[in-house]
Formats: structure tokens, C-alpha cells, sequence
């Protein structure tokens, strides 16, 4: 080993240390009065902003406008300009920008490949405006028609845009009410001026100067204001500023390596969404997005935060304000009309992109650690899941796989026959995930960085050379995937010839791609690094990872030509990465908190757009006690991804390794998800052809419910099945409110309970409170094998939960699990209605015909029926004219000596066909 590998690999170790093993430390994270743009926006007071808009006209379809200030003491400030879009379902663009005309230094930096293509063709283009003169103005403000029922206003002076409902004065959404809009233009730096930025050890240049945005944003006819994640805290986000509220930092949105997180804190962690949703007693919902890809800070305001303003909004309306700051970028932000959750959902996904349909194996259970050690450990581990009856689908292997941490290569020593290994597991239907971050080790004898300094891939620091920062494999560099051509490199890396010992059951794992830097301004690349076309990395921070996150993607699926679709499970996010797999909430720890706090995580993740997410069961940091584990695994079994982790410092932690009886709980949790698994690839697939997530909160489906607005201790998988956690120890009694006027079945005795109420429940170690809602039908299959690629061919059950007029109805999807030829209509989607005493399964799916249609012999071999009132023994299966019996049985195979309900025995009928089962 050379001298200076020996003196970097000493620092290395020196480093990783002093960081990622210790706890969060908070000063080590700017707050907001140590980033000077915050602190500037957060000084201001209401009725600050001094512009108006002028030369006001339709232009290309667009309301369009100059904004100029009345401010004539500043004749450094330039006319802006601002357009407003409309497009199809109810949504409006507002963007606002420098004159490219007034020749500003730079152009600022716009968020490219968000935004689909599909909805940009859906804009409406406005022939005209009318003109409104609103609340005594001197002049008149310009009104657009946005959607039926709803227009566009934007207010010339005093400066205001917002959405109303037509022929009213009532609101729905406003921007620059409160006049705290501030645009900070781009300048030449005058003689003496100094722009730097200094925090800790690091110096910021600011080569551009103050850059900033910011402005108000008021939801009316709203009490509770949702998402913006990473947030490790309430579902219903809590004020930050305002009369009561205690010392608070803004919500920040700034894509951050931190380790061991702390819960109910505004402190940004791993992604970036801007994007908030409000809902009230009304019943509606409305949203806002911000696309901006730049640190940016969110107040939510407390009611009377403006009490000494003098500015005086409607009255007659509640509303919750809240203050967008942002360090750079333009002003491009989307307005949402709903009115109902799952349209404003909709809406928003309709901008930045749908779920993409994961593969069948990725929806059931992970297994992984930092690290497995070698491949006698893999099939050590693998083979006690088989030895204890516990299905799993994935390993995965952490860094540690890898030669000294050179991605795409394995250690030959510890895993000298990593194609081998992996077509062990492919044997069993198992697959294999291996870890790939963005920090390549500066090594001139590896490859990857070899081509990428050749080619000039890497992004550069301030001074234009190859920006060198500390990570896991030392001294590294970072591919800049802003850049389109750098992104196709870096997907042709997981081809077979390049990624060698990769098989078609390998898929990837992405983290660090924050980007993480441990010697870096708040573990993270300096602000002042540069892209593609000199774009400061300031200006695009929380979009790195989800470029790299998309090129993962795209190398899987170019590595099988187009046929299967990818697997990629990435740390940071922003806008649009649910297009390109699943997220997961970092490193958290083990303790009932951070438990607690998974859940309002991944329902806020759901409501942004990524509804494939979900936390570490047991926590990454620390060693769980036995019933934490436990209860981890109960409410796991439920998140859209179930994985098992830990941190490689802890004690093994696999579910067999605790005594037989806690061997048989964590068993019985896995169980309850590869039950499920039909109902979950059903939502999965609702979720990519809708937006509404597979997991949400109450108030989704049920919207005029008050009560659920602030519970995020509970939560909805689908509209069927309701889940409540346990996040204390030794809890014997649970209080669950089970909404809405029908009743809810308890899922392991079929127990009926009235909605509407809360209920006092004995709670055990078996299981955690869940029920299934009455008027719905879960399909379920459950015969257990070793994976959930054994079960393809196993028969259905058909839980049928009937409601007060004895109906239920629900939903069954099924394709091959693996290829995109579902795009082509080869798959079985079917809608079965229980009704007047027959079940009948209609087709959903839209006529297919040639080699693409997909087929599956599969057949039903249970009905069971909850809350059925009959006496009948026998039902008639059409359209063969066979019978069926009806009889008391279990209402799981696996619990044989449990409850007994009313169950049509063998009806035999197979899911791709039309059939009615009626009960005689």
C-alpha cells in the first residue's frame, strides 16, 4: 500500500469515528438565525412588499405581467416577470422571474425533468380576462377562469394572486396576502461588498450575492396544513411562529446526512417535497407546490401572528398562513383546487409524476444489516428463514460487500462468488439488493474513476477542479447527474459486462445521496460547488439525489432492455422521485418514539407523491428491547415497505434469535403481510394509476370526520383496513377511534365494532388493534411459502366485510409481478360486489388481445363473510350451475383453533373470469 493510501485510509478512520456513530449533535446544523437568508425573510413584517403589477395582458395563452416597486429609492431593483398558466383538473402555475431583457448576471437556475411533458399539454390556453375593482382599490385587478366553479385573481396593487370560488368573494388559496413577497435580484458585486457566508469551519463565496425568495401563502377554510417532508414529527403540522408558539425554527427543506435523528423536531433530515396540503371541517382541501430545489424554510403561522400588522384579510373564513422562504431559484409554484384529499392527491401527481408499479417481491418482507459478512452469512441467514417457517423475499448486502468501498465490485475474498450466491436465492424465488452510493473513491486504479475524470463527469468545486470531498471510501468524487449525458453513463454501469457478479435478481440501493460529505458544510457539498452550465449546487441541493435515484433506475431497467421493471431504494428525494421507486426514513433509532414518529413520516410521505416508503423495523441505531422489536414488526408488517435493519454496531437482531415465543410473534407479523400481499399489490397499482397513496391518514377517506384530523397514531392501508399502533411498553389497553357510521371487523376475530366511537381495547402481545371496514372486500391468500414469488400460484380467499344494507364491494389486480406489459393491458383487474346475497366479479380491465394478455389459472377457495345474517347452507355458482357449501370455519388458515365465521367453502371460480356466487 502506497504512503498516501495508508495516511487516507488513517483519516478515514479517524473521521467515520467522529460522525456517523455518534448522536445527532444540533450545532453541528445551521438554524435559521445562522442562515442569513432566513434570517432576513423571518425579520420582515407584513405589508413590506412594494410591488405592484403593471402592463397586465394575455399573452401565448398566459396571464401575464411586469411587476415593478414602488419603492424609488432602490433604482437597483428591476422589473420582474410574473405569467400565470391554467391548466386541465383545476390547477394553476405561477411563476415569477428576473427580465431577461434587464441582462441580470446569470440566468437563474428552473428544475428541470419534474415537471411531465403530459401535463404541460394540458394547458388551457386563456383568450381573455375580465377586470374586477376588489375591496375599495384604486385601480382593477385581472380575473382568469381557472375550473368550473373557480377563478384566478391576480390583484395589481397591492400585489396579491389567489384562487377563488367563482361569483364570490370566498377564497381557497392567496398568495402575498400579507405582502412578505421579497425577490432578491442578482447584481454585480459593488466595490467593498462582502458576500461570503461563513459557518463553523466553512466559507461560503457567494460568487451571485443575496438570491433569495420569499413570500405568504394562506389556506382558507382550513384548520390543519399537511406535508412539506422530512420531517421527523406530527402528521398535522404544528406553528412555528406566532403568539404561544415557543422558540421555533421554521420546517426546513434542506437534504441532510443525519444520523440518529431526533423526533417532534422542524429539523430537515434525508428529502425535500414543497409541497403542502390543508384541510378543514368544510371537508375540502386545497394545495400548493413550490417547485424550487434550494434550501427553503416553511413557518406555519399561529393565528394573531399578525396582530399588529394593520393588514386586514377576510374575516369571515378560517385559515392557516404560512411563509416560504427559499435561498435561491425562481418563483414556480403550483395551485391545487381539490376539492376532496385524494383530487388535490391526484392533482399533484398529475404535475410531478405517478407512482411507478413495483415489482410483486419488492411489496413483501426485506431482511438487512450493516453488514452481512460474507456469503456463509447470507446462506446462514438464509436458510434459518426456511428452518423457521418465516418468508422473506430480499438480503441485502451493505458497503461492506464491496472492494474498499469501490462500488460495482465485490471484496474476493468475503464474497468471491457473488453470482453463485445470488441464483441460491433466485432458486428459492428470493432476490438480492446491493448497495451503490454517489461518492467514487479517488483511486486512479478503479475504473469508474478513471473514465469519470477522463470524461470530466464529476462536479467541480468553486474554482473549476474536480470537487474532492470525505466519505465512506475517503478521498471522493461525485458524478454531476444534473447532466443528462452523465446520467447515461453512469445507467450503463449496471449492465452485466460493467457490474460484474450482478444476476437479473440483483437490484440497487442508493444512499448517501443527500449528498453526503463528512467533511463537508453540515455534512454536505458546499453550496458554492458547480453543475452543469456553472449552476451553483445551492441552486439544486435537494434534487441530487433524486437525479441519481433516476439514473439508478434507468440503469436497471436499460441492463434488462426495457423488459423488467427496476427496484431502487433511495435515502434523499425531492418532487418526482416516485416515479423511480422506494424511500425509507433513514437512520432512526431504537426507542418507542422514534416508532411513534414512523408513522405520521411515511403517511406525509403518501400524501406527497411517494407512497412507496417506510421506516427501519427495530431502528437502525441501538439495540431494541424484545416487545419494542416486536411491535415494531406488528406495525411494519403494514408500511407500503417492510424492511428489517440495523446499524452494524448493534446485536443481531433476526427474528429467531429473541426464543421461541417472540420467534412465533415476529413470525405471525411477517405472516399477516404476505396474507395480504393481493390487497397490497392491488393499492400499489391504485396508486400508480391514481396518485392515492397505499397507506393514509383517516381524514383521507373520511373527510368530514373532525376527529381525525390530528390522529396520526392510526392510519388507513387502502379504504379497507384500519391499523393502530402500540407505541408504549407494557401496554395493556389501546383507545381506537374506528370512523364513519358502519362497523369495523377486527381482523384476527372478525369481532364487529361500531363506528364513530372510540373504543377502549385490551390489547396483547399478539397483535396490534386492526380491522377491516364494513362495505369492503379484501382478497388475501393464505398459504405461506418462502417467498412471495412461491405463492403465484396459490388460491385466494375473499374476506367480505358487509355493511348495514349486507353489501361490501372491493378490488383484486393482478399482472406478472415483474414486466412492464401491464403498460400493454396484460393484467387481471377485477371488482367484486357483494349484494342482495350474491357476489359477483365484474371485469375492470380494459379488452386485451394478442401474446400481451395476461392469464392466470388461480381460483378462489374461501369466501368468508363477516357480518352476514343469514342461515343459508349452500350457495349457487353461475354461470356453471354448481353448488357451494356455506359452513362455520377459521377465519385463517393458519389459526385453526381461533374464531369461526360463515365461509362458502371451494367455490372454485378462477379470478380471470365473470362469475356470481349467490347465496340460496
Amino acid at each position: 500500500m502506497r504512503n498516501l493510501d495508508i495516511v487516507s485510509l488513517l483519516l478515514l478512520v479517524i473521521l467515520v469515528s467522529q460522525t456517523p456513530v455518534l448522536s445527532w449533535k444540533k450545532e453541528e446544523f445551521r438554524n435559521c438565525n445562522q442562515t442569513p437568508f432566513c434570517k432576513r425573510a423571518r425579520s420582515r413584517n407584513p405589508g413590506t412588499c412594494s410591488l405592484f403589477a403593471d402592463h397586465v395582458s394575455i399573452s401565448d395563452g398566459d396571464l401575464t405581467a411586469k411587476l415593478f416597486s414602488k419603492n424609488q429609492s432602490h433604482d437597483s431593483i428591476k422589473p420582474l416577470i410574473l405569467s400565470l398558466s391554467v391548466y386541465q383538473d383545476g390547477i394553476m402555475r405561477l411563476k415569477i422571474d428576473e427580465d431577461p431583457t434587464s441582462n441580470p448576471p446569470k440566468t437563474r437556475f428552473q428544475v428541470p425533468d419534474v415537471v411531465l411533458p403530459d401535463f404541460l399539454s394540458k394547458k388551457l390556453y386563456l383568450q381573455s380576462l375580465s377586470t374586477e375593482t376588489i375591496d375599495g382599490d384604486a385601480g382593477p385587478s385581472s380575473i382568469v377562469y381557472l375550473a368550473d366553479g373557480y377563478e384566478a385573481v391576480l390583484r395589481h396593487d397591492p400585489l396579491e394572486v389567489y384562487v377563488r370560488f367563482k361569483g364570490s368573494n370566498s377564497r381557497l388559496l392567496s398568495l402575498n396576502s400579507h405582502g412578505l413577497f421579497d425577490f432578491e435580484q442578482l447584481r454585480e458585486k459593488s466595490e467593498g461588498e462582502d458576500w461570503e457566508e461563513r459557518f463553523r469551519t466553512h466559507t461560503d463565496t457567494r460568487p451571485y450575492g443575496p438570491q433569495s425568495i420569499s413570500f405568504d401563502v394562506s389556506f382558507y377554510d382550513s384548520e390543519f396544513v399537511y406535508g412539506i417532508p422530512e420531517h421527523a414529527t406530527s402528521l398535522a403540522l404544528k406553528p412555528t411562529k406566532g403568539p404561544n408558539v415557543e422558540e421555533s425554527e421554521p420546517y426546513r427543506l434542506f437534504n441532510l446526512d443525519v444520523f440518529e435523528y431526533i423526533h417532534d423536531s422542524p429539523f430537515g433530515l434525508y428529502g425535500s417535497i414543497p409541497f403542502m396540503i390543508s384541510h378543514g371541517k368544510s371537508g375540502k382541501t386545497s394545495g400548493f407546490f413550490w417547485l424550487n430545489a434550494a434550501e427553503m424554510q416553511i413557518d406555519v403561522m399561529e393565528d394573531g401572528w399578525n396582530a399588529e400588522s394593520g393588514i386586514l384579510l377576510p374575516s369571515k373564513q378560517k385559515r392557516i398562513d404560512t411563509f416560504w422562504m427559499s435561498e435561491a431559484g425562481i418563483v414556480d409554484t403550483f395551485f391545487f383546487v381539490g376539492p376532496s384529499p385524494k383530487e388535490v392527491v391526484r392533482q399533484y401527481t398529475s404535475v410531478t409524476g405517478l407512482p411507478s408499479m413495483p415489482q410483486l417481491f419488492a411489496t413483501a418482507y426485506h431482511q438487512c444489516r450493516w453488514n452481512y459478512r460474507d456469503e456463509e452469512d447470507v446462506e446462514q441467514v438464509d436458510s434459518k428463514f426456511d428452518e423457521h417457517d418465516i418468508p422473506y423475499d430480499v438480503l441485502w448486502l451493505d458497503i461492506e460487500h464491496t472492494d474498499g468501498k469501490r462500488y460495482f465490485t465485490w471484496d474476493k475474498i468475503l464474497f468471491p462468488n457473488p453470482e453463485e450466491m445470488q441464483k441460491k436465492l433466485a432458486a428459492k424465488g428470493r432476490h438480492m439488493v446491493t448497495i451503490v452510493d454517489p461518492h467514487i473513491k479517488r483511486d486512479e486504479s478503479f475504473f469508474l474513476h478513471k473514465e469519470a475524470t477522463q470524461k470530466g463527469y464529476y462536479v467541480k468545486d468553486a474554482t473549476g477542479k474536480d470537487y474532492d470531498g470525505w466519505c465512506w471510501s475517503g478521498s471522493s468524487s461525485y458524478p454531476d447527474m444534473v447532466n443528462p449525458e452523465i446520467r447515461s453513463w453512469w445507467s450503463d454501469k449496471f449492465s452485466y459486462d460493467n457490474y460484474v457478479g450482478s444476476t437479473p435478481s440483483l437490484y440497487i440501493w442508493n444512499d448517501m445521496n443527500e449528498p453526503s460529505v463528512f467533511n463537508g458544510p453540515e455534512v454536505t457539498m458546499p453550496r458554492d460547488a458547480l453543475h452543469l452550465a456553472n449552476v451553483e449546487h445551492r441552486e439544486l441541493h435537494n434534487a441530487y439525489g433524486y437525479y441519481f435515484h433516476m439514473a439508478t433506475a434507468d440503469g436497471l431497467v436499460k441492463r434488462e432492455n426495457g423488459r423488467d421493471r427496476p427496484f431502487v431504494l433511495s435515502r434523499a428525494f425531492f418532487a418526482g422521485s416516485q416515479r423511480y421507486g422506494a424511500v425509507w426514513t433513514g437512520d432512526n433509532t431504537a426507542d418507542w418514539d422514534q416508532l411513534r414518529v414512523s408513522v405520521p413520516m411515511i403517511l406525509t410521505l403518501g400524501l406527497t407523491g411517494i407512497s412507496f416508503s417506510g421506516a427501519d423495523i427495530g431502528g437502525f441505531f441501538g439495540n431494541p428491547d424484545t416487545e419494542l422489536l416486536v411491535r415494531w414488526y406488528q406495525l411494519g408488517a403494514y408500511y407500503p415497505f417492510f424492511r428489517g435493519h440495523a446499524h452494524h454496531d448493534t446485536k443481531r437482531r433476526e427474528p429467531w434469535l429473541f426464543g421461541d415465543r417472540n420467534t412465533e410473534l415476529m413470525r405471525e407479523a411477517i405472516h399477516v403481510r404476505y396474507m395480504l400481499l393481493p390487497y397490497f399489490y392491488t393499492l400499489f397499482r391504485e396508486a400508480n394509476t391514481t396518485g392515492i397513496p397505499v397507506v393514509r391518514p383517516l381524514w383521507m377517506e373520511f373527510p368530514s370526520d373532525e376527529v381525525t384530523f390530528k390522529n396520526d397514531e392510526a392510519f388507513m392501508v387502502g379504504n379497507a383496513i384500519l391499523v393502530q399502533g402500540i407505541y408504549t411498553e407494557r401496554a395493556k389497553h389501546a383507545s381506537v377511534y374506528l370512523p364513519g357510521k358502519e362497523s369495523w371487523y377486527d381482523m384476527r376475530t372478525g369481532t364487529a365494532f361500531r363506528g364513530g366511537i372510540t373504543h377502549k381495547l385490551d390489547v396483547t402481545e399478539e397483535s396490534i388493534p386492526a380491522f377491516q371496514r364494513a362495505g369492503t372486500i379484501i382478497p388475501r391468500k393464505d398459504r405461506f411459502r418462502r417467498s412471495s414469488t412461491q405463492m403465484v400460484n396459490d388460491p385466494y380467499t375473499l374476506v367480505v366485510a358487509l355493511n348495514s344494507s349486507q353489501a361490501a364491494e372491493g378490488e383484486l389486480y393482478v399482472d406478472d409481478g415483474k414486466s412492464f406489459e401491464f403498460l400493454q393491458g396484460a393484467f387481471i383487474h377485477r371488482r367484486f360486489v357483494f349484494s342482495k346475497g350474491q357476489l359477483t366479479s365484474v371485469n375492470m380491465a380494459p379488452n386485451s388481445s394478442g401474446e400481451s394478455r395476461f392469464s392466470s389459472q388461480c381460483i378462489i377457495e374461501r369466501i368468508i363473510l363477516l357480518g352476514y345474517v343469514g342461515g343459508s347452507k349452500s350457495a349457487s355458482i353461475e354461470p356453471v350451475n354448481q353448488k357451494a357449501e356455506i359452513e362455520l370455519g377459521p377465519l385463517r388458515l393458519q389459526g385453526r383453533n381461533g374464531p369461526t365465521v360463515a365461509t362458502i367453502r371451494k367455490p372454485g371460480v378462477r379470478i380471470s373470469d365473470d362469475w356470481t356466487v349467490k347465496i340460496l
